[in-house]
């Protein structure tokens, strides 16, 4: 393949010397010719045939001097300003293709189309920089899941194991099931939001706009929860105006206000309070969730929304880390946002505004 490569350059290099010896042959020969004329016409005078051959040897020689000294001259010209510029390119796209996302492309110097190259070398670097922060995530994410699958995977095992030895009580039987039964659900929990997550990160999940009751939906959300807030006694507070229609994903939602509910009873207290506003204006719709739980940190605060990032290990076992990377995702797709204030011990709000533009346009319309 190499040697093929060289034979083709040996050839484009004879091919660009006899251009040259062509271009300089004619060049001096229609300024000898028109020369001899005018010089002949002024002069009156005659050229000899000795004299004429004379001249075609010289001009000749000094044809195919000057096209040698044109084809050096371009060769080393298309070495600096072409060639070596487009080798440290193209090395450094065979080095990303090989996996070594570090490598990056310096500037180039000196070459007279250095701009363009110099745009060249710094969406290749650019490139670099994403694909390996996306090796950097892809790698963690693996790594994450495997941890993740482990734990309720040994849980299973370990507490099935316990099931096979014989004498067991109907009590530690019932313990060992039930352990299991919740290690499970984990699990499939785990692979749920793994799932989902991947469809929308993939965007292979297109949002489907539909005019709904949004107060509707947060009143069914929220008592979803009813078992649970009773078990830990959590005082709820509800402030949801009535009628608020939206045109959104009503789907994608619900995965956000189920996540958004169910963290905020998990990090509140037995006595605490959750509270569920909703306010809206012509223009947008304003869900907030407020909690009076442990409240998050600086540094959490700084990486909640990332995958399996859990900052409470205390109660990781009551979770899998993905759940605000969820509501991230699907904030983003339908085009809202999401602001977080929280201070630690005192507790956190979550508010989710979404647009109802699309709304009043399909209102207007109908009227």
């Amino acid at each position: 393949m190499k040697q093929d490569t060289k034979v083709r350059r040996v050839l484009r290099e004879v091919q660009r010397g006899v251009v040259f010896f062509l271009l300089v042959a004619f060049v001096i020969t229609c300024c000898i010719t028109l020369f001899v004329s005018l010089l002949s016409a002024e002069m009156g005078l005659e050229f000899t045939s000795d004299n004429i051959e004379q001249a075609a040897k010289l001009t000749f020689l000094n044809v195919i001097a000057i096209s040698v000294l044109f084809t050096v001259m371009d060769a080393i010209r298309r070495y600096v300003v072409v060639r070596r510029p487009v080798k440290r390119i193209t090395d450094a796209a065979e080095r990303m293709m090989q996996g070594d996302f570090s490598v990056r492309i310096a500037p180039v110097h000196g070459a007279l189309d250095e701009d363009s190259f110099n745009t060249i070398a710094d969406y290749l670097n650019r490139m670099a920089e994403e694909l390996s922060g996306a090796e950097t995530l892809r790698t963690d994410f693996i790594a994450n899941v495997s941890h993740e699958l482990k734990t309720p995977l040994a849980v299973i095992q370990n507490y099935a194991a316990l099931l096979q030895k014989p004498g067991l009580s109907e009590e530690q039987r019932a313990e060992y099931t039930t352990a299991i039964v919740v290690s499970s659900r984990r699990l499939a929990n785990l692979i749920t939001n793994i799932l989902k997550l991947n469809k929308l990160e993939n965007q292979q999940v297109f949002p489907t706009a539909e005019q709904y009751d949004l107060s509707e939906q947060l009143c069914a959300c929220v008592l979803q929860f009813e078992t649970l807030w009773e078990e830990k006694r959590i005082d709820i507070h509800t402030d949801i105006a009535d009628g608020v229609i939206v045109c959104a994903d009503a789907e994608l939602l619900s995965l956000v206000w189920n996540n958004l509910l169910s963290n905020a009873f998990k990090f509140t207290d037995s006595g605490g309070r959750v509270s569920v506003i909703l306010s809206a204006d012509e223009d947008s719709a304003t869900v907030a969730v407020e909690d009076t739980g442990c409240g998050i940190s600086r540094e959490v605060g700084r990486h909640m929304f990332e995958k399996f990032y859990q900052g409470d290990t205390s109660r990781a076992t009551q979770g899998n880390g993905l759940g605000l990377a969820l509501v991230k995702r699907v904030v983003d797709i339908i085009g809202g946002d999401i602001t977080v204030e929280s201070e630690v011990g005192c507790g956190s709000r979550f508010a989710v505004r979404l647009r109802r533009g699309a709304y009043r346009a399909l209102e207007n319309t109908m009227e």
